[in-house]
């Protein structure tokens, strides 16, 4: 997507990533939330979609603004807000039914404290803190690699073998998301917390096995 230098190639790529995205979303969802084939054809359509409606929207705008030589270079950057929208929808929807589900809520140690319920404004958090990194994730992967090759002396590498340059860009994109995946994800912990005041009622007044003590805060999975 970075390296696209036409429409056709830049709404191929991002077809692709979605198609990508879609698989890992739903692989990395609460799996205690039931997921349809329906609504997971519903995610592919409406993050491929975006994606595609995004990338070609920009990409007609610049070219019938720019001159065809800036517009090539300028095409490159389509690429980021595209997945950035693209990436944020798919996660959205794919998460989705955990919303209205809800998932369910421990304690410190990993119990249920309400076997066979579930906490939808939980659900929610998870939901929109996984959303979040989503698009916090895209930001390193196009930014890095650009900035790392105007430093001067890979610069100068390239400049002196030019035919290294798919190969040593390839490389920092690989470096950069391999960097950028488990610092956006680590923003928002697998196990979060959520404080008893901000649940359902039903949960607000139960008290903790060990102490007695009414809880103060319930922890809960919500996914990758």
């Amino acid at each position: 997507m970075v390296a696209s230098q036409s429409t056709p190639a830049l709404l191929f790529w991002s077809w692709a990533n979605q198609s990508q995205n879609a698989l890992v979303n739903y692989y990395n969802r609460n799996a205690s939330s039931p997921m349809t084939n329906e609504t997971l054809a519903i995610s592919y359509a409406a993050a491929v979609g975006s994606s595609l409606i995004v990338a070609f929207g920009l990409a007609t705008a610049i070219q019938r603004k720019y001159p065809p030589a800036q517009a090539k270079q300028l095409l490159k950057w389509v690429a980021f807000p595209s997945a950035v929208v693209a990436s944020s929808l798919n996660c959205y929807i794919v998460r989705s039914p955990e919303i209205k589900t809800g998932i369910p809520l421990t304690d410190e140690d990993g119990n249920d404290v309400l076997p066979g319920e579930t906490s939808q404004e939980a659900g929610k958090m998870g939901v929109y803190s996984t959303t979040a990194s989503r698009a916090m994730l895209q930001a390193p992967v196009y930014f890095v690699p650009p900035v790392l090759l105007s430093l001067g002396p890979i610069r100068r590498f390239i400049t002196a073998k030019p035919e290294l340059a798919v190969p040593v860009t390839t490389f920092l994109l690989l470096v950069s998301f391999g960097i950028g995946l488990p610092a956006t994800v680590a923003v928002f912990p697998q196990i979060a917390e959520i404080p008893a005041e901000k649940v359902e009622f039903k949960y607000q007044h139960l008290r903790n096995h060990k102490t007695k003590e009414l809880h103060q805060k319930y922890y809960y999975n919500k996914g990758l």
